[in-house]
């Protein structure tokens, strides 16, 4: 008798968002469709409705007591280090006999930058002259986490390299400096004339909305400049793609996370205090019927992470 592949479990964020959760959601049922023999399920570990408990709870529901689990993040900071393994650990004590792998995060991968570049041709389409004028403004997230913060420079980078653009620079929109006006001031400083501002993220919601808006403040603040807004990345065949390639890899035991930078485990300047914090789940308010002991309710609290995701 073959022994069934490992199920698909994949974490999300979370937002306040109806529409950017409900995208999580389509993009879930759609993996489901595209693999109709490969039991796939899809929770939040804050904000949004199902709870990542629920959605391991419906998997073991289906007879399902091995998954890999795969975060739907762009960059790898404290939710992907460390909530999501705190939350799988939690499950694992729920539901006795199970066991999981853990897979990394999706960027910045070609495929990516191959979407990023088709968002960057929309938002461009109708107008004249050549990428060689174009200015590109990454805006990331933003992170406590340094090393999540790089590798939204590492992405910008990587999308500048051979593209043409005159140049790729990076912004965040909350919890990391620059933000978006600061952004493309310097945007401006380095000679721009005309700025494409690009969100890196999988989905619409509350900020990739905010980053849209201080942009269009911004132009009207400068109206001798032309700047355009660009779409998030959004639910494309090379992200369900490559949500399938990371599930492969951490069924295959090929994880290849780089922990050479990360706070919970290199004492980075500024960041002492976080090496080798212990891993807290955050509360879901969905997620009902358990204990909660960690006591910090929605902070955004992220404990160490393991660098052994095979459980």
């Amino acid at each position: 008798m073959t022994t069934p592949p490992p199920a698909l479990l994949i974490a999300g964020h979370g937002t306040r968002d109806e529409a950017g959760a409900e995208a999580f959601r389509d993009f879930v049922r759609e993996l489901g469709r595209r693999h109709p023999h490969l039991p796939v399920a899809g929770g939040f570990i804050e904000l949004s409705p199902p709870p990542l408990g629920e959605a391991v709870a419906e998997l073991v529901e289906r007879g399902v007591r091995r998954f890999a689990a795969v975060p739907l993040m762009l960059v790898s900071a404290g939710h992907a280090k460390g909530d999501i393994p705190a939350a799988l650990a939690r499950e694992k004590e729920r539901h006795p006999g199970i066991s999981y792998t853990y897979g990394r995060p999706l960027g910045p991968h070609p495929a990516l930058l191959r979407v990023l570049e088709r968002r960057l041709e929309e938002a461009l389409a109708g107008t004249s002259g050549e990428r060689s004028d174009v200015t590109v403004l990454l805006v990331g997230r933003g992170s406590t986490d340094p090393d999540a913060n790089a590798e939204v420079h590492k992405a910008a980078r990587l999308l500048w390299e051979g593209r043409g653009y005159a140049g790729v620079e990076t912004a965040f929109v909350s919890l990391a400096a620059p933000d978006v006006p600061s952004g493309l001031d310097r945007c401006a400083r380095l000679g721009a004339r005309r700025i494409v501002v690009l969100p890196y993220f999988l989905f619409t919601g509350i900020l990739p909305d905010r980053v849209e808006r201080q942009a269009r403040d911004w132009a009207a603040a400068h109206p001798e400049l032309e700047v355009r807004s660009a779409d998030v990345v959004g639910p494309e065949p090379e992200l369900l793609d490559l949500v399938m390639e990371r599930y492969e890899e951490a069924v295959g035991g090929d994880l290849r996370m780089n922990c050479d930078s990360c706070v919970y485990r290199i004492a980075l300047p500024g960041f002492e205090d976080k090496v080798g914090l212990p891993q807290q789940p955050h509360f879901h308010p969905d997620d009902d019927g358990h204990h909660h002991g960690d006591g910090h309710g929605h902070g955004h609290h992220h404990g160490g992470h393991t660098h052994s995701h095979a459980h």
